[in-house]
């Protein structure tokens, strides 16, 4: 599908691609302009949201929805898809492929384009367009021509004086090395992916495989938010696009060379090779090697030779190479003996990344036999292949420790120095005697093999005849072949792995392949030989002649040569800067942050879908009956009454469930004949006896007959689904699938059989499975578990994970840890709680090895295996044994409950049937109401947004917080969310003020709060502080800030008198102070000038404040020497600064001096700290102060009002208040009388109490 390239700059940059159909319209947020600059933070997250990341607005939309008459047309480039967007140096570049062509055809309907030109079109400036229209591909891989001569950088003299950011992102990206498929998943190979899928669904390729995912991803994410119908349509307009890096290439086999003949057909037969390079562990060659923590491998490969025939059969085989899976390091150097390598853990060390790496090689592909072509003779590689050996050897795949048992090992090692076994006068033709240790393995591991059948369809009343693939064999296990680089050997080996499959194919139907065959086959080896070696090393590989044509000669000894001192060149010189754009462009460099994308529109829809979804679906329980069954083989039950297994006497309600599910296992007798082939007459006997007893019991009770909905076998394992007829409405996408286990995943023997289906929108998933036999192999079933739950994939790659509801059943052959004597015992009892205690199963789920977070219900049935043949009896045999619950059924989903659990008399096995029946909660949607109110929530959010996204049109005043459209205050009251230009914590840049009020001025803040007011405390937000009796000092908060409040003392003779008239505690009450506010600049002139006429203190009002401070004595006061001195110790003065000075870094001590030259200082008192204790008399004295209410007296009006020293503008400082508490006036004698002492005040103690605090005002001033 043809797809344009469509530009706009005014009044924002935005680019479209646009298909006849469709449109994708991307643009940046000027919004988010600031923080996505910040490009060199430290985020290294591979999501969409990383700190620093760029947003930018996304829409894809019909063609007509869209006004693009302001975009532009880049008719230079013709795209074929976008790989995605990338941030470079704080720019958005979209990346686009301009540039491809078709190199292979895996079969008419898949073909595979190799990317020759990529465009980076910035989506944030337009300083960059104009590179744009040069010629494509104007910079080769590497500065080193075909001959391994410099070229120079950027290959031609004229290079452009302006430099694009993303040159060495397009360099390798426009190498040749890289390819997709619009057809096909191109990251999974023939065997794991399904030939029915319409379309390629980007979010189920693999990661492993898929180069472009850092890029790709944040279109992802965006596509998971589209509508079903959108997704499939972005999804079938081949705009997003998936690159692997290798190799592809198809040869053509003419009908004469052709293996298989083929009779009136003009088609000629296919040969194509699939090299994928893993992007895990991607990098140069002396900058990559060995295995990384997660069990990555460095150069890791996974080539796929097809070979396809008109008649409709295809053939695959798979093989892998790697680095040594061991933890090591090559240091380079111009010289051969410099190249040294250490090896840098230790084998305890190195176990755990190993065993990972080879459990996920086992999961993908079965049993693994690992040729190692190291040297015998070379220090280096004879260390790293004791080490390889000693790692194999300890392989928990490997559990057999007798002889006999090593046939059955899951990893095999053959240790092969290829160039000693090729040195002699043989040469490089002796590598083909390998085949001789590796024979029965490659006959083992076999090969996946489909072929075409035709099935006669009746549509409209007319019969049709379809043709579809069908699959015959699979592959079920690998070679991993590696040598030093896993190049040049390992090249060669693999063309002979891969011819060996080949033959024992062709072998199979009696074919033999000409000479001109093979001569194509080993021309394509070479090639893909060649492309690994030069994305690896820099160049060609070695000894490609004797690949290409057999024999080896002084022209490909002496290119070699050349080879290997332009290999030495590049891996000193130009592998560091290679490996950092590779780096770069699978987002692995510290700093680096990918885009975040977002579409008001369709963000906001899914949202409030997913959120209304109650408004449009409703719910419905239905039924559901599982049983399972090991028939040991035996057809005599077949007639049998079944109905004490499928009709169990249930809650009427149960009866007749909605959905039966049987799931058989040795259906037919495993002999060796037996386990490699699958006989479908016995299952379909069986299917007609269930059916049967299930269609009497439904015409008992009065309901709909039953129809079989699909089966499936795998050998001797199989399952049947059938179906209320009166509910086959409801059903939807059924699918069937197998997993092999058997005899490390060769034979089927033993597996798994699944099959999925809807019902309404909920989907379901069972599961049959028949695990390994045997006593002790618990962990071997574990392993069988993970190979069934990884590899069991259904169409479009959906796992058995990737459902609502999940039901396994079956043999599991888990066995019960106690001898036959003591279990016989336990089961003569009824002690059931004892026999689950030491259950394999119960013990490997409750330890998460096996079954994770599936669930099993109360077993209330003795243990179902072994019994003797019809009768009731365990197992009398020679062999005795040990009764266990081998037979079970197991859950998971939120939307299942199990209501039975039991077993079943049926006795003509030497198992006992099992049955389990489950209430299921399924959603169905009513589509109409749902496009109703998906298109009511596209209107209103229009008319929010309105031309806010991406293809809108914006005028100047675009809306700085376009990114938080719709997002509103989740309670009325609080603020509007924050965006990257206004945070509501910040009001015009100041921190913002409480609004909180306490509920009374008599309480406060609760000091013993935690600092965050989001963590749980018990203790109150507010506390009470109202007078209280204690013998202890109350606590005030210490005064902050620049501009403080200060205290002023009253001394009148009117005060003097009321004093004395206070009876026997007038001695004790202190003199009348108050808080006098700092005033307002253009206050002061008032203040200061004003004359005995008018006392400004009287034009203080009275203010309530709940954090007031305590009553003090008389503050010694610092008098202006321009005042009587009589004067200057009894009249208050007020202080004022025009600005607030700076706050100060620490607590300056409050100073003071005497006040009167008549009066005698006191001595000052003993200093104290914050930290120091009050003395005890104080606490006795103020206990005392506490009965007698403090007098606020006014203070004299004959005192004459004279302006006060300006101490603003001298050196010193006016006096900062005192702490509460000082009790500096009984130290210096100034008690009754008014008149400060002359000790220095500091900084008192702050109290643990703030009982007092609620008699306190705060007067401020009468503006």
């Amino acid at each position: 599908m043809s797809i344009r390239v469509l530009i706009k700059d005014y009044p924002h940059r935005a680019i479209a691609l646009a298909t006849s159909t469709h449109v994708l319209v991307l643009r940046h947020s000027s919004a988010s302009a600031e923080s996505a600059g910040n490009f060199n933070g430290s985020s290294t997250s591979l999501g969409s949201n990383g700190p620093g990341a760029a947003h930018c607005m996304v829409e894809f939309s019909r063609v007509e929805d869209v006004d693009l008459d302001d975009y532009r047309g880049l008719h230079s480039a013709s795209a074929h898809g976008t790989l995605g967007l990338i941030t470079v140096n704080g720019d958005v570049f979209l990346v686009v492929v301009n540039g491809a062509s078709k190199v292979a055809t895996v079969h008419p309907s898949e073909t595979v384009q190799r990317i020759h030109s990529v465009g980076f079109y910035c989506l944030t400036s337009t300083s960059y367009d104009a590179l744009l229209n040069d010629e494509v591909n104007p910079y080769p891989t590497d500065t080193i021509d075909d001959e391994g001569y410099e070229m120079g950088f950027g290959g031609r003299k004229e290079q452009s004086p302006l430099e694009h950011p993303c040159l060495a992102l397009k360099k390798i990206l426009s190498s040749g090395t890289f390819y997709y498929s619009s057809d096909f998943d191109l990251t999974r190979r023939l065997q794991d992916r399904t030939t029915d899928g319409a379309t390629v669904s980007i979010d189920s390729l693999d990661a492993g495989f898929l180069w472009n995912s850092y890029m790709i991803q944040p279109l992802v994410d965006f596509r998971s938010r589209l509508a079903p119908r959108d997704r499939e349509a972005l999804d079938a307009s081949g705009i997003l696009t998936s690159a692997i890096r290798g190799f592809a290439l198809t040869i053509t086999v003419p009908k004469s060379s052709a293996p298989i003949k083929v009779q009136d057909s003009g088609m000629p037969s296919s040969m194509t090779l699939i090299s994928r390079l893993s992007c895990r562990r991607a990098g140069t060659r002396f900058n990559s090697r060995g295995i990384d923590d997660d069990g990555n491998v460095a150069n890791f490969v996974e080539t796929e030779t097809i070979y396809w025939s008109p008649s409709g059969a295809c053939f695959s085989y798979v093989q892998v190479r790697g680095s040594v899976p061991i933890f090591w390091e090559q240091q380079t150097g111009l010289l051969p003996g410099q190249q040294k390598i250490t090896i840098t853990r230790s084998p305890d060390a190195t176990q755990p990344a190993f065993d990972k790496h080879f459990d996920n090689l086992e999961m993908s592909y079965g049993a693994i036999h690992v040729v190692n072509l190291l040297s015998n003779e070379k220090q280096n590689e004879i260390e790293l292949s004791q080490r390889y050996r000693g790692h194999v050897r300890n392989s928990p795949l490997n559990l057999g420790g007798e002889k006999s048992d090593r046939e059955h090992d899951l990893v095999r090692l053959t240790e092969y120095d290829f160039h000693a076994e090729t040195r002699g006068p043989g040469g490089y033709e002796m590598a083909s005697m390998i085949s001789q240790w590796i024979q029965g393995s490659a006959e083992g591991f076999g090969h996946y093999l489909s072929e075409e059948v035709e099935e006669d369809n009746i549509r409209n009343g007319q019969d049709y005849i379809m043709r579809r693939s069908m699959t015959i064999l699979q592959q079920d296990g690998v070679f991993r072949t590696n040598c030093l680089d896993c190049l040049d050997r390992t090249n060669l080996v693999q063309t002979i792995i891969s011819k060996m499959a080949l033959e024992i194919f062709l072998s199979h139907k009696s074919l033999r392949a000409s000479q001109d065959f093979w001569v194509r086959h080993s021309s394509m080896w070479a090639d893909n030989g060649d492309a690994l070696s030069k994305i690896y090393a820099g160049t060609g590989a070695l000894k490609s002649s004797f690949t290409r044509s057999g024999k080896m000669s002084l022209a490909g000894a002496l290119a070699d040569a050349r080879k290997s001192a332009t290999r030495m060149y590049i891996n000193n010189f130009a592998d560091k800067g290679r490996q950092n754009t590779i780096d770069m462009l699978l987002g692995r460099l510290v700093g680096q942050a990918s885009v975040h994308l977002y579409d008001p529109l369709n963000d906001f829809v899914f949202a409030e879908l997913t959120r209304r979804s109650k408004e449009y679906s409703e719910t419905e329980m239905i039924n559901m009956l599982v049983g399972t069954f090991n028939l040991n083989g035996k057809t005599s039950g077949i007639k049998s009454d079944l109905s004490p297994w499928l009709c169990p006497d249930v809650d009427p309600s149960q009866q007749c469930p909605e959905i039966v599910a049987v799931g058989f296992q040795e259906i037919v007798e495993l002999s060796p004949q037996q386990i490699m082939s699958t006989d479908p007459d016995r299952r379909e006997a069986w299917e007609e006896a269930v059916r049967s007893c299930l269609n009497k019991n439904a015409e008992r009770h009065g309901k709909d007959e039953y129809v079989i909905l699909r089966g499936g076998q795998l050998v001797g394992a199989s399952l049947s689904v059938f179906i209320r007829s009166d509910c086959l409405k409801h059903i939807k996408n059924v699918e069937g699938s197998l997993k092999k286990t058997g005899m490390s995943g060769m034979a089927g023997n033993k597996g798994a059989v699944a099959i999925r289906f809807e019902y309404a929108n909920t989907s379901i998933c069972l599961v049959t499975a028949h695990l390994a036999a045997g006593f002790a192999n618990y962990e071997e079933r574990n392993r069988d578990y993970k190979t069934i739950s990884h590899g069991l994939r259904f169409q479009r790659n959906r796992s058995i994970e990737d459902h609502d509801t999940v039901v396994w059943l079956g043999d599991f052959n888990y066995r019960i840890g106690l001898s036959n004597e003591k279990v016989q015992r336990l089961c003569h009892v009824g002690d059931l709680e004892t026999l689950y205690d030491n259950d394999q199963l119960n013990l490997q789920m409750v330890a998460g090895l096996t079954f994770p977070y599936y669930s099993e219900a109360r077993i209330t049935f003795p243990p179902t295996y072994k019994y003797d043949l019809n009768s009731n009896q365990y197992d009398t045999s020679e062999k005795a044994r040990i009764p266990a619950w081998c037979d079970r059924v197991l859950r998971k989903g939120d939307n299942i409950r199990q209501i039975h659990y039991d077993a079943a008399p049926l006795r003509f096995s030497d198992h006992r049937p099992v049955y389990a029946t489950f209430q299921v909660l399924v959603q169905r949607v009513d589509e109409k109401k749902k496009e109703a109110m998906k298109a009511a929530l596209y209107r209103q959010r229009r008319e929010v947004v309105g031309d806010t996204r991406a293809a809108g049109h914006l005028g100047e005043d675009e809306t700085d917080d376009e990114d938080l459209l719709g997002y509103d205050s989740i309670e009325p009251g609080l603020p509007p969310a924050s965006s990257d230009r206004r945070k509501w914590w910040l009001d015009n840049g100041l921190p913002a003020k409480a609004r909180v009020q306490p509920p009374s001025n008599d309480h406060f803040p609760n000091p013993n709060r935690p600092s965050n007011p989001f963590t749980p405390s018990p203790e109150p937000e507010w506390v009470d502080v109202k007078q209280m009796t204690s013998h202890r000092r109350p606590e005030p908060p210490p005064t902050r800030g620049s501009q403080r409040a200060r205290t002023v003392e009253f001394n009148s003779p009117s005060s003097t008198a009321s004093s004395q008239q206070g009876g026997p505690h007038a001695a004790h009450n202190p003199t009348a102070r108050k808080m006098i506010a700092p005033l307002h600049p253009e206050h002061a002139s008032q203040i200061l000038g004003s004359d005995g006429a008018h006392d400004s203190l009287n034009d203080v009002r009275r203010s309530g404040s709940s954090a007031s401070t305590h009553s003090l004595h008389s503050l010694p006061y610092r008098a202006s020497n321009t005042l009587p001195q009589n004067i200057a110790s009894n009249k208050p003065q007020v202080l004022h600064k025009p600005a607030p000075p700076p706050i100060p870094n620490k607590k300056p001590a409050l100073l003071s001096k005497a006040t009167s030259p008549s009066s005698s200082p006191a001595p000052p008192p003993p200093q104290r700290f914050r930290e120091d204790p009050p003395p005890v008399d104080e606490y006795r004295r103020q206990s005392q102060q506490s009965q007698t209410r403090r007098s606020m007296a006014p203070p004299p009006a004959s005192i004459a009002r004279r302006p006060v020293q300006n101490f603003i503008d001298g050196d010193e400082k006016p006096a900062l208040p005192p702490r509460t508490g000082t009790g500096f006036s009984t130290a210096s004698g100034g008690s009754g009388d008014g008149r400060g002492g002359g000790g220095r005040n500091l900084m008192d103690d702050e109290t643990e109490d703030g009982g007092r605090m609620g008699e306190w005002e705060v007067l401020r001033p009468v503006r």
